[in-house]
C-alpha cells in the first residue's frame, strides 16, 4: 500500500503542481517588487545628487557671467578699462575665490513683511513693548502714586554722548584723508627714488592713522569713564573705520600699482571713497548699484523702529535683569543660584539678540542704504532657518561675513597656496572672536572672556560638528536651544561681573586684579 501522503500528491495531479508554481511565482513577484522599490529610491537619490551638482555649477557659471559683465561695464563718467582679464585676475583677485557681487535687492524682512502672517508677528513684538510700558506705569502708580515713565537706565547708558560724538570727528577725518592720500602718494608717477620716498611717507601716515583710531577712543573712554552706550558708539565706529580703511587699500592698491606699470587703470576717485565710508558695506567698489530715488518715509520709519528697539532693550534690562542681578553678588555663592540665573537670563538674552539684529542689521543699515540709494540690501539672510552653526555664522551678519571671507579666509587661503582650508577657517574664527571680545571689553569696561570662550571654543567646535549636511528640523531646534543657552550664559555672567565690580572695588589697582573676574570672590 502506498503512503497516504503519496496518494494525496498523486490525487492532486497537475492542479497541485500549478498551485505550487503559482505560489513560487508570487514570491518571485514580491522580490521583484522590493527590488523595484529599492531601485526607485536609489534613482531618486542619484537624481537629487545630480540636481545639486548641476545647481552648484550653474550658480558658479552665472556668478562668472555677472562678474565679467560688471567688469566690462564702464564706471560712471569714465572710459572702459583696458586691463586684460588675466592681469586683472592676478592684480585684484589673488585669493583664489569669488569676489563680492553687488546687485539691487531688498532686505529679506522687507520681503517677508509683505505677507500678513509675518506682519502679525511684528505686531506681537510691538504689543510686548506696550505691555512693558503699561506694567512700568502701573508699578510707578502703585508705588509712587504718579504716572511717569522712568528712563534712568537710558539716560545713564547714553551719558556724555556729545563727548563721544566729538571724539568721532577726528577719527572720521583721519580715515577720510589718510588712506586716500597714501594711495595717491603710491600712485604718483615719479622716479624710483622719489617713489620709494612717497611709499615710506604713505606707510608712516597709515601707521599714524591706525594709532589714532586705536588710541584715541580708548583714551577718551578711560579718562572720562564713558557709560556703555557711548562707548558702544565709539568702538563700533573704531572697528568699522579700520575695516573700511583696510578694504579700500586692499582693493585699490593692486590696481594702482598696475597703473604705474602702464596697464591703464586709473586711481579711484575721492567721491567714490567718500561714498564708501558712509554706505552700509565693508567691501570697497568704485561704483555700486543705485536705486532711482530716496523714500524718506521709509528712512523715518526705520530710524523710529531703531529707537523703539533701544527703548525695548532698556525695558527688558530694567524689568528682567536689574532686579535679579543687582544684589546677587552680595549673597553667598551656590551652584543652584548660578544655574537658575542662567536659565532666567535666557529669555531676556534671546530678546536682546533679536533686538540687536532688527535694530542694527535691518533698520539702521536700511535707513542709511535708502538715504544713499545703495541698492544691495542683503545685510543678512534667513539665519533663523539655519540647521547648522556654520550656516548661522554665514547668514547672521552678511556685511561682516563678506569682509572676513574676502580678506581673512580667501587671502589666508592664497597665502597658504590654496590648501589648508581648515587653517584659514580657524583664522577667521580667531580674528572674529578676538574682535568680539575686544568690543565687549571696551563697552563694559572690564575683561571677562565669556564671549571669547563661547565664540572661539564652543562656536568653533559647533561649526565643525553641526555642518551643512544636517538639514532636518530637529537640527534647527537644537541650534535655537544652544542659542538660548548661550545668550543666557552671556547675560548672566556679564551682569554678575558688572555689579560685582561696583559692590567690591579693588583696594589697589593691579594687573591681576583687572583681569581676574570679581564675581568669583565678591560674595559678602
Amino acid at each position: 500500500m502506498e503512503p497516504r501522503a503519496a496518494r494525496s500528491r498523486k490525487g492532486e495531479g497537475p492542479r497541485g503542481e500549478q498551485e505550487r508554481r503559482r505560489s513560487g511565482g508570487g514570491n518571485i513577484e514580491k522580490d521583484r517588487g522590493l527590488d523595484l522599490v529599492q531601485w526607485t529610491r536609489h534613482m531618486e537619490a542619484v537624481k537629487t545628487q545630480l540636481l545639486e551638482q548641476a545647481q552648484g555649477q550653474l550658480i558658479d557659471l552665472l556668478d562668472r557671467v555677472v562678474q565679467e559683465a560688471i567688469q566690462c561695464y564702464p564706471p560712471q563718467g569714465g572710459p572702459l578699462s583696458s586691463i586684460p582679464p588675466d592681469s586683472l585676475s592676478k592684480a585684484r583677485e589673488p585669493s583664489l575665490g569669488k569676489r563680492k557681487i553687488f546687485i539691487i535687492r531688498k532686505s529679506l524682512l522687507d520681503e517677508l513683511m509683505e505677507v500678513q502672517h509675518f506682519r502679525t508677528i511684528y505686531h506681537m513684538f510691538i504689543a510686548g513693548l506696550c505691555v512693558f510700558i503699561i506694567s512700568t506705569l502701573a508699578i510707578d502708580f502703585i508705588d509712587e502714586g504718579r504716572l511717569m515713565l522712568e528712563f534712568d537706565l537710558l539716560i545713564f547708558s547714553f551719558g556724555q554722548l556729545p563727548l563721544a560724538l566729538m571724539t568721532w570727528v577726528p577719527m572720521f577725518l583721519s580715515t577720510l584723508l589718510v588712506p586716500y592720500q597714501a594711495l595717491r602718494l603710491w600712485a604718483r608717477p615719479r622716479a624710483r627714488g622719489a617713489w620709494m620716498l612717497g611709499v615710506g611717507l604713505g606707510c608712516m601716515l597709515l601707521a599714524a592713522h591706525t594709532t589714532v583710531l586705536w588710541v584715541l577712543p580708548v583714551h577718551v573712554a578711560l579718562k572720562y569713564q564713558l557709560p556703555p552706550a557711548s562707548r558702544c558708539i565709539l568702538v563700533f565706529e573704531q572697528v568699522r573705520l579700520l575695516m573700511k580703511s583696510y578694504s579700500f587699500l586692499r582693493e585699490a592698491v593692486p590696481g594702482t600699482l598696475c597703473a604705474r606699470g602702464g596697464e591703464g587703470m586709473r586711481a579711484p576717485s575721492f567721491s567714490s571713497y567718500l561714498y564708501f565710508l558712509f554706505c552700509p558695506t565693508l567691501i570697497y567698489r568704485e561704483t555700486y548699484p543705485r536705486t532711482p530715488n530716496v523714500r524718506w518715509n521709509y528712512v523715518a520709519k526705520n530710524f523710529a523702529q531703531a529707537l523703539g528697539c533701544v527703548l525695548y532693550a532698556c525695558f527688558i534690562l530694567g524689568r528682567l535683569c536689574v532686579p535679579v542681578f543687582a544684589n546677587m553678588s552680595r549673597e553667598p555663592f551656590s551652584t543652584r543660584a548660578l544655574v537658575l540665573s542662567i536659565m532666567h537670563a535666557t529669555l531676556p538674552g534671546i530678546f536682546m539678540l533679536l533686538l540687536i539684529f532688527f535694530a542694527f542689521l535691518h533698520c539702521w543699515l536700511n535707513a542709511f542704504a535708502e538715504m544713499l540709494r545703495f541698492g544691495d540690501r542683503m545685510f543678512y539672510r534667513d539665519w533663523w532657518n539655519s540647521t547648522s552653526f556654520s550656516n548661522y555664522y554665514r547668514t547672521w551678519n552678511v556685511v561682516v561675513h563678506d569682509w572676513l571671507y574676502s580678506y581673512v579666509y580667501q587671502d589666508g587661503l592664497w597665502l597658504l597656496g590654496g590648501r589648508a582650508r581648515g587653517a584659514a577657517m580657524l583664522g577667521v574664527f580667531l580674528v572674529s572672536a578676538v574682535v568680539h571680545e575686544y568690543i565687549f571689553c571696551f563697552v563694559l569696561g572690564f575683561f571677562y572672556p565669556v564671549m571669547l570662550m563661547l565664540f572661539l571654543v564652543f562656536g568653533g567646535l559647533l561649526n565643525f560638528m553641526m555642518h551643512d549636511r544636517h538639514t532636518g528640523p530637529a537640527w534647527n531646534v537644537l541650534m535655537w536651544t544652544l542659542l538660548f543657552l548661550g545668550q543666557g550664559i552671556q547675560v548672566s555672567l556679564y551682569c554678575q561681573e558688572w555689579y560685582a565690580r561696583r559692590h567690591c572695588p579693588l583696594p589697589q589697582t593691579t594687573f591681576w586684579g583687572l583681569v581676574t573676574p570679581r564675581s568669583w570672590s565678591c560674595h559678602t
